[in-house]
């Protein structure tokens, strides 16, 4: 599932010390507390003694698998741990019936725009995962106008209605200082869908120039109107639109107690455009889930974090991420498993098939 390097395997370890290293990191995932030997005899089910475990702890310490906040402490996963854990050690997680009904619910909106779409899905994720999450599309291509709708209000004022052709809609009202009868809307969305649907951001103001020769000066004051928030939906799409929800949750994890602490990474969260700018885009194709561990990380303000994403096709040449943020110790299997299946989701969604039956859990 997980196809990321391999940059530790210069280094084969036992099978004892994998068995160690896996109990390690699954008990301070559930825990946050560090591992000592004697928990080890019970949670790696290893028939040595407890003066081994410590020389094998001492060893995985040594070559930087594990670290010890305290001389008298035990053992906590170190990031290298962490990256070797994901790719050798974790075993691949399935979704219980009750968190695959939940996700297809939420996947099987009504609503057709798609940043409304992303959105619940990343706050769905949120939910799901008790991180904070982020979701965004990014465009692989100049976005055009779809459609144009004007819909009368009274007689000085109408809603302007603009949809992409990538199934975003953004409407407007707009005011006029004169009464505008029916059918004069209905002549200027004609008139719209006739010479701007089509066009990219570059293209609208050449054809407004065109126009403006043959129009009447108060047709020409409607259009221009019209055209220059369409223009402004444009260019808000020229970047990549990121919707982060749930960082208050990273409150909820012991790692960030200190208040300085989560308030920096709470404040990087908020700023849409540097995390949108730090994520990478997984190439479609790939396998769509990626985990960046600590200094994996390129962005300085998630050196400490974690982040797990997964990629999703909105087809037309358009793609986009979903994924968390939380501590190092995260529950990678379980995490990765959720974002995969709403990835998976989001990618049929948009491509109007079948959404995925998922892979229930078994039974204990």
């Amino acid at each position: 599932m997980l196809n990321q390097k391999r940059e530790d395997s210069a280094v084969e370890l036992s099978e004892r010390k994998k068995k160690i290293l896996r109990a390690v990191v699954e008990s301070y995932i559930r825990t946050a507390e560090p591992v000592g030997s004697k928990a080890l005899l019970e949670l790696a089910d290893l028939n040595v003694s407890s003066a081994t475990i410590r020389n094998e702890l001492a060893d995985l310490t040594e070559q930087g698998y594990l670290e010890q906040p305290h001389t008298s402490a035990g053992r906590i996963p170190s990031p290298k741990g962490y990256r070797l854990y994901v790719n050798e050690l974790m075993q691949e997680q399935r979704l219980s019936l009750e968190e695959t009904k939940q996700i297809n619910e939420a996947l099987h909106l009504k609503m057709r725009e798609l940043d409304k779409v992303i959105d619940q899905a990343g706050r769905m994720v949120s939910q799901l995962t008790n991180y904070p999450a982020f979701a965004l599309a990014g465009n692989a291509r100049k976005v055009t106008i779809r459609r144009f709708d004007l819909i009368m209000v009274d007689g000085n004022s109408f809603i302007v209605v603009v949809m992409t052709d990538s199934s975003v809609v953004r409407n407007k009202l707009i005011r006029l200082p004169v009464d505008l009868s029916e059918p004069q809307l209905q002549l200027l969305t004609t008139l719209l869908n006739t010479s701007f649907v089509g066009k990219t951001l570059d293209e609208l103001t050449p054809e407004l120039m065109r126009v403006a020769e043959h129009a009447a000066g108060s047709s020409y004051g409607l259009i221009s109107l019209v055209v220059s928030f369409a223009m402004e939906v444009l260019e808000g799409l020229e970047h990549s639109a990121v919707y982060t929800a749930g960082t208050s949750h990273i409150l909820d994890h012991p790692e960030y107690q200190d208040v300085g602490k989560a308030q920096k990474l709470m404040s990087y969260l908020s700023e849409e455009q540097a995390l949108a700018e730090s994520l990478p885009l997984p190439a479609l194709g790939d396998d769509n889930t990626k985990i960046l561990i600590g200094p994996e990380n390129v962005a300085e303000e998630l050196k400490d974090t974690s982040v797990v994403l997964a990629s999703y096709d909105i087809g037309d040449g358009m793609k986009g991420v979903i994924g968390v943020v939380g501590p190092t110790r995260m529950d990678y299997a379980k995490v990765a498993a959720k974002l995969s299946y709403v990835a998976d989701g989001l990618s049929k969604l948009f491509g109007q098939t079948e959404l995925p039956p998922g892979k229930p859990e078994k039974e204990e």
